[in-house]
């Protein structure tokens, strides 16, 4: 077997020439040592390369990672703040509704004790043996929020009735209508003291001090201030509420026709003006321009 070598080496070709056995083992062998190396180097390089594809893959998916704890961390402290916000909005609430209560309680006149509106309110209970260990906090939160409306309107709404009540109540007649003083007469018949028959007294007479205060008996509007016949100086007051009361005889009237005036209120003072034997206020009261009973009125003070 001859194996021939093309180059120049001394101007002449190489030639080996393999006719023994050792020989063509010695070369074999050579050959394949020398593919076998290069498989390797091969393989070496392509796992060099396999390994560098690996981590560069891994990079990335480290940089993914990375943008969506950032990105998890950025929605959590926009929720931390969206709850901080609805907290704040809530306490708000809680200290709008502390203060209506607080309001309410005086304008209703209720005990302080009773509604007490500077502690939380006591509350408590059993613990359910399939209590729910996680909790849905925005499901919590839109329930109080709820809660805190629904209150809220309530207490808004009771505000305005206590507040009706007390605008009725204080255009209600009631109460004598003299600071000081006592009953002469009464509403009903009885003997005219000028004629000596028997008449109907459409009013009830308080006697009192000549010069002493005349009062209002509710809230209203003077809808007469002057001599009237029969009852000297009169002062008229509308209420509302098809209400209206007379006080009739008096010395000196202290207000005037179209004038607003407050329950408690000065409009006149005692005389004996008009048809009088002697000083006292002849007070009415009417029902849709009807006179009426007094008595229940002035005892409801």
């Amino acid at each position: 077997m001859n194996i021939i070598f093309v180059g120049k080496f001394r101007g002449k070709p190489l030639r080996c020439q393999l006719d023994r056995p050792r020989q063509f083992i010695v070369c074999l062998s050579l050959f394949t040592t020398l593919v076998g190396a290069l498989v390797f180097a091969g393989y070496q390089l392509g796992r060099q390369q396999a390994e560098q594809n690996n981590l560069l893959t891994l990079e990335n998916d480290i940089d993914q990672q990375k943008q969506l704890i950032e990105q998890a961390r950025n929605e959590a402290r926009a929720d931390i703040d969206a709850l901080a916000s609805r907290i704040g909005r809530i306490q708000a609430a809680i200290l709008r509704l502390n203060a209506l209560g607080e309001h309410l309680i005086e304008v209703a006149k209720l005990d302080p004790a009773e509604f007490d509106f500077d502690h939380a309110p006591a509350y408590g209970g059993p613990v359910e043996a399939e209590a729910q260990v996680g909790l849905d906090f925005d499901h919590i939160m839109q329930d109080l929020d709820r809660q805190l409306a629904s209150r809220e309107n309530q207490l808004t709404l009771l505000e305005d009735i206590l507040l009706n009540r007390q605008l009725t109540a204080e255009a209600t007649p009631s109460g004598r209508p003299i600071r000081k003083g006592w009953t002469s007469s009464y509403f009903g018949k009885r003997t005219d003291p000028f004629t000596g028959k028997l008449a109907m007294h459409k009013g009830m007479d308080f006697a009192g001090k000549e010069g002493s205060e005349v009062i209002a008996v509710a809230d209203g509007v003077v809808t007469w201030a002057g001599k009237r016949y029969g009852y000297g100086n009169l002062v008229e007051i509308t209420h509302g509420n098809g209400y209206a009361t007379r006080y009739g005889h008096n010395e000196k009237i202290l207000v005037k026709l179209g004038q607003n005036v407050k329950k408690g209120q000065t409009i006149s003072l005692m005389g004996s003006t008009g048809r009088s034997t002697g000083p006292h206020v002849h007070f009415e009261v009417l029902k849709n321009d009807r006179q009426i009973n007094p008595a229940r009125f002035v005892a409801n003070k």
